[in-house]
């Protein structure tokens, strides 16, 4: 079957669950007091999943081709943010451009680029040179390893696991639900749970809003995401929910270290998209790694 096809079946099965949870919500914003203070806030975000998830569903209903466009325009985006937080020179902005569409495209139209699900060696070893490349040209002898590094650390964060979208299939549907579900599960977890107790705690310093209570209702809210959709397999399940909890956290890590609070400032309700997909790249990383 093609990857339209399985796509297709994916999105059926998530569309129903999708419309459910933003109608239950969009009532229950709607009704929030005007008095609380987060109101305003609440309502950005449900306009914000409003449009998003439509877009999300439909681009991979139509098959790799969609996916690949979803993907290459995620990648272009968060790749120009992340640049702007770490401060990398242009040429190493061109190289995270140009690598935010190829590797989809290869996913795409090469699929032995990356071994089915499994990343080829050399491509690895391709993204290590490439990022290595400008600075080695440049005889940067100050900040050439800074440089390197942080174009690495782009290239595994942000277009590699983007490829997800294109050779998971139907799989990077029940995910991208997952993941969805999951950021609201552990917000209502951290509020309904997380305001004393052992469950209060913390998870890092690095964002101390980020509680155990949330870990609890995201792992709740993933499980029933996956289970809603016919793809919950315990080590599935795992790999989005360390997604969730981790890769919010690792983009907290990038942010302190840039100094800033968001990644943008132009999408509504979240800031940047890095933001709002910080979770999705781990989560889709990790579930390539585990159904290869």
């Amino acid at each position: 079957m093609s990857g339209l096809v399985f796509a297709g079946e994916a999105v059926g099965r998530a569309v129903p669950l999708v419309a459910g949870a933003l109608g239950a919500s969009g009532i229950a914003v709607a009704a929030l007091p005007s008095r609380l203070a987060m109101r305003a806030e609440l309502r950005k975000r449900w306009r914000t999943w409003a449009i998003a998830a439509p877009v999300f569903l439909g681009t991979l209903f139509l098959g790799a081709g969609g996916a690949f466009a979803l993907a290459a325009a995620l990648g272009v985006t968060a790749v120009s943010e992340y640049v702007r937080m770490a401060g990398l020179p242009r040429a190493e902005y061109a190289v995270l451009l140009v690598a935010a569409v190829v590797l989809p495209a290869l996913a795409w139209l090469v699929p032995a680029a990356v071994d089915g699900r499994a990343v080829d060696l050399r491509v690895v070893a391709l993204l290590l040179l490439v990022a290595a490349l400008p600075a080695l040209l440049a005889g940067d002898d100050e900040r050439g390893f800074t440089r390197s590094a942080r174009t690495v650390f782009a290239l595994l964060w942000i277009p590699l696991p983007l490829t997800g979208l294109v050779v998971l299939g139907d799989t990077a549907v029940a995910v991208g639900l997952a993941v969805a579900l999951g950021d609201v599960g552990a917000w209502c977890g951290g509020m309904a749970l997380g305001r004393r107790g052992a469950l209060a705690r913390p998870l890092s310093p690095l964002s101390p809003s980020k509680t155990w209570a949330g870990v609890l209702g995201a792992a709740g809210a993933t499980a029933v995401a996956l289970g809603a959709v016919g793809a919950f397999t315990p080590v599935l399940w795992a790999a989005v929910l360390i997604g969730c909890v981790l890769g919010d956290l690792l983009e907290s890590m990038v942010k302190r270290e840039a100094g800033v609070k968001d990644a943008g400032s132009w999408l509504p309700g979240f800031g940047g998209l890095l933001d709002r997909i910080d979770s999705l790249l781990l989560a889709l990383l990790l579930a390539m790694v585990v159904t290869a």
